[in-house]
């Protein structure tokens, strides 16, 4: 349908998801944290519905329950007996309450509730309990993801004594890509706090005993110790200053904040490695020189492939400015990069990116969902597109273009968690990916076929 001064008034095929499941991730990303959702249950099991077809991991996330009733009289009930079965249940660490669209509708006071929760059970053993607000009507998952850790951030970090170590927020990546920041850091000898870390809590190895909340996470000693930390380095730069929380860190506790585009590519990669040299105070380690130097390398070796073909970006913002840099860097011609948020800064992330490096600018949407994304798209007639699965049926299938999946979900195939995006190598990685996937499609479509390419 159309109308009124902006021609949408409906979504088909939202290109974002919904606020509270970016903060469930987030949580997942805590030691011995339970995600907890003030609503009904269905949000809960859409939630994990979307979660585990990602990961391929089992992943519980607890729920208030409301019914009929309870939207009319309110959910305080049942959010604190909530609380008391997850107690019950799994003897959490924290549990991290998001709220919902129907609870923030009817205005329920989650604070309050909380504490009245405190009070009244003050002799039970009661874990950290971290609130936060998140209905889906006001936002999308990245904010919710980004809200989370701000409210992990505000309602756990203590004033702490320097201890030397850095805070490092990498945003929405893969559990790879933490992995991968984890090795760098321990190459340049620095201790590093990581939130959120789901590393191994979104990617787990087969146990031989069930756990009810999988190992692994951010210690929620280690988060209270954040405000003793020498720099904090967040990883994307379109988060609202509201919800970034090394601004956050830098107000409260006086920790140097460090915001980078997400290093995706060499430029960006080469200025996140610049700033751990300097927290370091040592070079970069040989080994991440000679991956630099396979990654320029394989930039030489495939720019007669990629030169010039056309790519059609869209995501998350964050991911998508990296990935933006990082395909400009290589040869490629973004001619569209979009996505279902609204961050204020995307667009200027874009057009710095590709500053130097195109004689043109690309289209730039924000706020979009896919059918606005195909409609202006269709005419650019791009050869291949960069972004997560929902693109495929109604942009690779409907053109017969290859679709290079990252980002979040990837539901149609398997190893959506092992994905590396960010660092020289995993540059080099999506490269190879991206260059192979355009020969597959040239030799598939040849009469005669290609053996030597």
């Amino acid at each position: 349908m159309r109308g009124g001064p902006d021609p949408y008034i409906s979504t088909t095929n939202a290109c974002k998801l919904c606020t509270p499941l970016g903060a469930c991730i987030a949580f997942k990303g805590v030691e011995g944290c339970v995600p907890f959702l003030h609503g009904s249950q269905g949000c809960a099991t859409y939630m994990r519905r979307y979660i585990i077809s990602h990961y391929r991991e089992p992943v519980d996330i607890a729920s208030s329950s409301l019914g009929e009733n309870d939207a009319i009289y309110g959910g305080g009930p049942n959010l604190m007996q909530g609380l008391l079965n997850v107690m019950d249940k799994y003897q959490p660490g924290l549990m991290g309450v998001a709220s919902t669209c129907l609870t923030e509708t009817i205005g329920d006071d989650m604070p309050m509730i909380v504490r009245q929760f405190r009070k009244e059970f003050e002799n039970m053993d009661i874990p950290e309990i971290v609130m936060v607000s998140t209905p889906s009507y006001s936002g999308t998952h990245m904010q919710g993801f980004h809200a989370a850790v701000h409210a992990l951030v505000t309602q756990l970090v203590k004033k702490s004594a320097d201890h030397g170590g850095i805070n490092i927020f990498p945003g929405l990546v893969s559990p790879e890509d933490i992995r991968y920041v984890k090795q760098i850091c321990c190459d340049y000898e620095l201790d590093a706090v990581i939130l959120p870390d789901f590393s191994e809590t979104l990617d787990g190895a087969i146990k031989e005993d069930l756990e009810m909340i999988p190992s692994g996470g951010t210690p929620v000693s280690s988060i209270k110790s954040m405000g003793g930390a020498k720099m904090s380095i967040e990883l994307g730069l379109c988060a609202d200053q509201k919800l970034s929380s090394s601004i956050c860190l830098e107000k409260e506790h006086n920790v140097p904040a460090h915001r980078v585009l997400m290093p995706v590519g060499l430029r960006a990669t080469d200025k996140f490695m610049d700033i751990l040299s300097q927290a370091s105070g040592k070079d970069m380690p040989r080994n991440h020189e000679l991956e630099r130097g396979r990654l320029i390398d394989a930039y030489v070796d495939s720019h007669k492939y990629i030169f010039g073909k056309k790519c059609v970006v869209y995501g998350e913002e964050d991911l998508v400015a990296g990935l933006t840099s990082f395909l400009v860097e290589m040869g490629a011609h973004p001619v569209m990069v979009a996505t279902g948020g609204k961050s204020k800064v995307f667009e200027q992330s874009i057009k710095e990116v590709c500053q130097g490096m195109l004689s043109y600018s690309p289209a730039t949407l924000s706020g979009v969902d896919f059918y606005q994304i195909v409609e202006q798209a269709e005419e650019l007639k791009p050869d291949f597109i960069v972004g997560n699965s929902k693109g495929y049926r109604i942009a690779a299938r409907k053109w017969n273009i290859p679709l290079i999946r990252v980002g979040f979900p990837v539901h149609d195939r398997v190893g959506a968690s092992r994905i590396r995006h960010i660092g020289y190598s995993g540059a080099h990685e999506l490269l190879i990916r991206i260059v192979n996937s355009l020969l597959d499609k040239k030799q598939t479509d040849s009469g005669v076929g290609y053996g030597y390419m």
